[in-house]
């Protein structure tokens, strides 16, 4: 017998011998009490199997990290406050790095690494279903080396870092329940040389100088999906403020050189006069904070982490990208998907209020760039083969994704009218905040908005393979 097998012949043992709930020493099972079984390796997404875990729910994560930049090393532990969904022997986490260690309140835990995505832990005691228990998890690698499902999304260099990626990011730097359907209270820790500068999403709550090094702690107060969870370290500028009752915080790093390091600086400040605007078409924010963070890391997009997008340096007239980002803080953030083929609901939706940016300060109209968009692909068959509701893992981002998305919303603004569409995306921030939605979600509540039968339309925007006729039951005249 291997020694992992034995130690789990052990820990059975020491299941059937342990006492029962009312006391009593293990006995027969009782027929009506539910059957416990270990939780399963993935939530149900179809795109990505492995992602979230069956059996859980994480109501708070509590992260502690350590970075050295010399070496590139990432140490450190994350406490899990989890709610089981159902009985449990066993459980799954979603993590890459190498793990040193775990406890569940307390008391030390057999763990398997079936995948090297997934951290599999059995606790002494078997968890009953409703239960809120405490798991640590201790862990220590090289992030950089890591990748997993042709992803490396580790970016850093000897004097910055930031771990910001989508659709996974969190599996890098703590364990993580890692499915936007799992959304959690996020309290962020690290600690990195003390010259350095950590930014994370939320509210800072304090920082710590010990010797060589500081610890930074930032906290929200509003649950997130895990890989909308950040940090950023290294030599960055943090400004603060308040706008209109709002807090924002922006940070630039100041390894960008000089003219970009200056037009960067003036772009996250106006984050916070773009929130203000978003709320006047969208309604109230759904978070306690704003801004963004500008790296000097080259990346090729920029994320809208919860609170305060991360964005590349950006070029002259690069507004429009941060009012998609901070549109993502209702339409991903917020109301998130409910599986990843949703994606459109995200994309889509930031996409259309760049237009719709663009349409207030008279620099485009949105009827017009609709039927622009339409004529520019008239030929283009790879842009509209995408089926927009399920476009496949390998084009999740594709561009038409985005675009599409929003010809799709501009559309559906002509056809009900602007009372109507304009209700309904309101009402869709409003009902579905701070959970998940579908796309059939989406297709119900314009329906029932609008009070239309808009089965012809979705079925020619989203899941038609072809270009939709132009007619005015599809928004194109």
């Amino acid at each position: 017998m291997k020694p992992a097998a034995a130690a789990f012949a052990a820990l059975a043992l020491v299941l059937v011998l342990a006492p029962s709930a009312d006391g009593h020493p293990g006995a027969g099972p009782d027929d009506s009490a539910p059957v416990a079984r270990s939780g399963s390796a993935g939530i149900g997404d179809d795109y990505f199997p492995l992602d979230g875990n069956g059996g859980i729910d994480v109501q708070r994560y509590e992260i502690h990290d350590t970075y050295r930049f010399r070496s590139r090393r990432l140490s450190g532990w994350t406490r899990l406050t989890i709610t089981a969904t159902e009985p449990l022997t066993s459980f799954n986490l979603d993590l890459l790095l190498p793990v040193t260690g775990a406890t569940v309140d307390g008391e030390p835990a057999v763990l398997d690494r079936p995948d090297p995505h997934e951290l599999t832990i059995t606790p002494v005691r078997q968890i009953a279903a409703g239960r809120t228990f405490d798991v640590v998890v201790r862990y220590v690698g090289h992030p950089a080396d890591i990748a997993w499902e042709g992803e490396s999304n580790w970016v850093a260099s000897s004097t910055e870092v930031i771990a910001v990626n989508q659709p996974h990011m969190a599996t890098w730097w703590f364990p993580a329940n890692d499915h936007p359907r799992d959304k959690a209270l996020m309290d962020i820790s690290i600690s990195v040389p003390r010259g350095k500068v950590v930014v994370a999403g939320g509210q800072r709550v304090g920082r710590e100088v010990t010797g060589a090094f500081a610890t930074t702690r930032w906290r929200s107060d509003e649950p997130m999906a895990p890989y909308l969870a950040y940090f950023a370290a290294g030599p960055f500028e943090v400004e603060r403020g308040t706008h209109r009752g709002l807090p924002w915080v922006t940070a630039v790093s100041r390894a960008i050189p000089g003219a970009d390091f200056r037009r960067s600086r003036r772009l996250m400040r106006h984050s916070a006069r773009l929130t203000s605007w978003l709320q006047t078409q969208l309604g109230p924010y759904p978070f306690g904070s704003t801004g963004g963070v500008t790296t000097s890391l080259t990346t090729p997009f920029a994320l809208e982490n919860q609170t305060r997008p991360v964005y590349p340096v950006l070029a002259p007239g690069s507004g429009p990208v941060v009012v998609h980002e901070l549109a993502h803080q209702w339409f991903g953030d917020s109301v998130s998907v409910d599986s990843w083929h949703d994606i459109w609901l995200n994309e889509g939706a930031a996409t259309f209020m760049e237009v719709r940016y663009g349409e207030t300060r008279g620099r485009i109209d949105g009827a017009r760039w609709l039927q622009q968009q339409y004529d520019e692909h008239h030929g283009d068959v790879d842009f509209w083969q995408v089926r927009l509701d399920d476009p496949g893992v390998e084009r999740l981002f594709d561009h038409a994704v985005y675009v599409r998305g929003a010809m799709l919303l501009q559309a559906l603004r002509g056809v009900v009218g602007e009372r109507d569409f304009w209700a309904l995306l309101r009402r869709w921030v409003d009902q579905h905040a701070g959970g998940n939605a579908s796309t059939e979600d989406f297709e119900a509540m314009a329906e029932q908005v609008s009070g239309r039968d808009l089965a012809g339309f979705f079925a020619a925007w989203l899941r038609g393979t072809t270009r939709p006729a132009r007619t005015s039951a599809h928004g194109l005249s």
